[in-house]
């Protein structure tokens, strides 16, 4: 058995990780600010404030963890300047302090973001970074602190998760799913987009797989995850219809989608949530295709396919959906 810890245990991959090795039989503890989502890891749950220093120290080694998971951070984009996201830059250089004061940590893995980019950007190396949104600058300056604080005193690797879907999550994806479920959803008209996406148990079993091989000769360095394969949206959006039994997936042209864009701006502005907005639509319309070859190479086939996993989150859905 392992002793392993997931920070941020309670959020959507977090909750997937915990799952994972309390089903394995592993010695889990799950850190996190909020209660866990599962009904189940009530029990492995502890309330942690991130930003207070000896608190954090010395829950982490009280619990002494051989593997740790670091994916505690606030991930919406609402804030307006990284100082909104403390947790992502003050709570990763409090981690990184209470992890080197481990004795029998073997690795670590730390979670950024895709949006260290913007939507569309193709980076030249793992440093090379263009955020759009002050999300994407907090999991920036997150990254150099581990770089910076870590060091060669503990193996790590940095992960950046792409679009990564299944069990337990929420926004955006889960909108969709539900948007799907309720024939709201619509796709542009003659347009067949390709995105590096990623179901969330494939997502798990990388994890794991590079945790357990010390970082699959990728220690120290920094990875996109996401399935090898790129999902394309309107062959997934079809699939997720069949699945629930829905009405098909109707297409319409890009004005029309442009137009309820602009009237969703406005909302937005006002404050009230939008399901579709200028910003969305952008990100929907642009092609985004990592290079998950490091990964691949490093971990070896995944289990599931598109279509198994979204059968398993259609069964989620019917199950815990509510």
């Amino acid at each position: 058995m392992a002793r392993v810890l997931v920070t941020g245990g309670s959020g959507f991959v977090g909750t997937n990780l915990v799952e994972h090795y309390r089903l394995r039989g592993d010695v889990v503890v799950n850190f996190d600010a909020n209660p866990p989502q599962h009904p189940e890891h009530g029990p492995l749950w502890r309330k942690i404030d991130f930003l207070n220093r000896a608190e954090l120290l010395g829950a982490v080694l009280e619990s002494d963890p051989e593997l740790v998971y670091h994916m505690a951070a606030r991930t919406d984009l609402n804030g307006k300047s990284i100082d909104d996201y403390p947790i992502n830059t003050q709570g990763v250089a409090n981690a990184v302090e209470a992890f080197r004061a481990l004795p029998h940590l073997k690795f670590a893995v730390f979670a950024s973001s895709m949006l260290v980019c913007r939507i569309g950007y193709h980076p030249n190396d793992e440093l090379d970074c263009c955020p759009s949104t002050a999300y994407g600058e907090s999991k920036v300056e997150g990254e150099r602190l581990v770089r910076k604080n870590a060091g060669s005193a503990f193996p790590w690797i940095i992960v950046r998760p792409t679009s990564i879907w299944g069990p337990w999550f929420g926004t955006p994806y889960r909108d969709l799913f539900t948007a799907v479920q309720r024939g709201l959803y619509v796709h542009p008209r003659g347009y067949r987009i390709r995105r590096s996406y990623g179901f969330v148990l494939n997502t798990v079993f990388q994890l794991d797989r590079l945790a357990a091989s010390g970082g699959g000769g990728l220690a120290g360095r920094t990875i996109y995850l996401a399935d090898y394969e790129p999902l394309e949206l309107k062959h997934w959006a079809d699939t997720i219809q069949r699945a629930l039994g829905a009405r098909p997936v109707r297409e319409v042209p890009l004005w029309a989608l442009w137009g309820a864009a602009k009237i969703g701006d406005f909302f937005k502005a006002l404050g009230f949530p939008a399901p579709i907005h200028s910003f969305r639509l952008n990100n929907l319309l642009t092609e985004m295709i990592h290079d998950i070859s490091p990964l691949a190479d490093a971990c070896g086939a995944t289990p599931y396919t598109m279509e198994e996993g979204v059968s398993l989150t259609c069964d989620w859905l019917r199950r815990y959906g509510k």
